[in-house]
């Protein structure tokens, strides 16, 4: 997202300097990641994570009792504006901690992990998300997110990360319960760019379910991706983005298509369903988007929108057969929206502040591409 003018755009590139890596790739110019841009993303985090108002709670009251601040109702996840991204919120300091283990930020971002993620705290999560009337409680998006920090613990071979792990699990029971319960009831995916997208949960429960090789929930989510998605044709991608999206209704099908059919099926697959995707060199086709008001915390979707379009894009090229003529142009646009979403993680609106870091990190980590 690139919501620089004038001479804005200079300045700001002289901040994004780390972000760029001396040695780029021959196919993909991206730049690359390291130690000084995680403490810039840390810091958001850092910012965020104990900072409970302002705050946007989705909230079902039933009783006097459960009228109480953020922190009483959801101990360890009440910061950052809103619960799924007090969530990403941590699952990024466990990922630069896992990448970054000596940084600098690194001792700040083990005593709020230890801080939030004890039993007692996760426990009443636990109990707050089986409160009646909260069947669809953060479904998918924030649950999704907190399978993600789940398996991002279980991944790290460390003694903190496994007594974390341990304190959440009663909490990842009853998310993967309630998804489980979901899933085979829903009877057509929800196609926007926002929160309740179907396909983008799927795709981070997937990686989840094969993560902690949790087989009968990631046969149930690939089966619900093909039953969703299998028979789409010509998606309008030209019709992207609604004005809020932080997400592609497109890319984010495809993305997790990807995941779920071998290379060359999902090849054929993406032809029927992407077929304007070019298959020359240097050809326009996608570009990245400008937020009209970063501190409009809808408004600010956009700048969010075009750093999940890199990963998507670089989870499609990474797929795709090398002799595909239509890699190049995936690989160009990811690069192009990578440059575009980076420049907009400036932290100069909470608004934007508290999400952006962890899709930041999510792409810049290629988290989606790990295995």
């Amino acid at each position: 997202m690139r919501r620089l003018r004038g001479v804005k755009p200079f300045i700001f590139a002289l901040i994004l300097i780390p972000l760029i890596s001396a040695a780029e790739e021959e196919e993909n110019t991206a730049p690359g990641f390291d130690e000084k841009a995680a403490e810039r993303f840390a810091k958001l985090a850092l910012a965020c994570v104990e900072k409970e108002y302002p705050n946007k709670i989705s909230h079902v009251l039933n009783s006097d009792e459960d009228v109480a601040p953020p922190r009483k109702l959801t101990p360890a996840f009440y910061g950052c504006y809103d619960w799924h991204s007090s969530v990403h919120g941590h699952w990024l300091l466990v990922r630069l901690l896992r990448t970054f283990p000596n940084a600098s930020f690194a001792g700040a971002a083990r005593d709020a992990l230890r801080k939030s993620l004890t039993a007692e705290n996760l426990k009443q999560e636990a109990a707050y998300i089986r409160g009646e009337g909260r069947a669809s409680f953060e479904r998918p998006y924030g649950l999704a997110w907190l399978l993600q920090l789940c398996a991002e613990l279980r991944e790290w071979d460390n003694d903190q990360a496994r007594e974390m792990g341990a304190n959440l699990r009663p909490l990842e029971d009853a998310a993967v319960e309630r998804l489980e319960n979901w899933l085979p009831k829903l009877s057509h995916p929800v196609r926007i760019g926002e929160h309740d997208q179907t396909a983008f949960g799927l795709g981070l429960m997937l990686d989840y379910a094969r993560s902690t090789k949790n087989d009968s929930f990631a046969r149930l989510v690939a089966g619900s991706a093909r039953k969703f998605f299998f028979s789409d044709k010509d998606c309008p991608l030209n019709y992207e983005p609604s004005g809020e999206d932080f997400l592609s209704p497109c890319l984010a099908e495809a993305d997790v298509m990807r995941r779920v059919l071998p290379s060359y099926e999902f090849g054929r697959w993406l032809k029927f369903f992407l077929p304007q995707i070019p298959t020359m060199k240097n050809v326009a086709w996608l570009k990245p988007v400008t937020s009209p008001d970063p501190s409009d915390a809808k408004l600010a979707h956009l700048d969010g929108l075009n750093l999940s379009r890199a990963w998507m894009l670089e989870g499609i090229a990474s797929v795709v057969l090398p002799s595909d003529l239509r890699r190049n142009a995936l690989s160009s646009a990811a690069d192009e929206h990578r440059r575009a979403g980076l420049a907009a993680v400036t932290g100069a609106h909470y608004e934007g502040g508290h999400w952006l870091g962890s899709f930041a990190v999510y792409l810049t980590t290629r988290r989606g591409l790990s295995k």
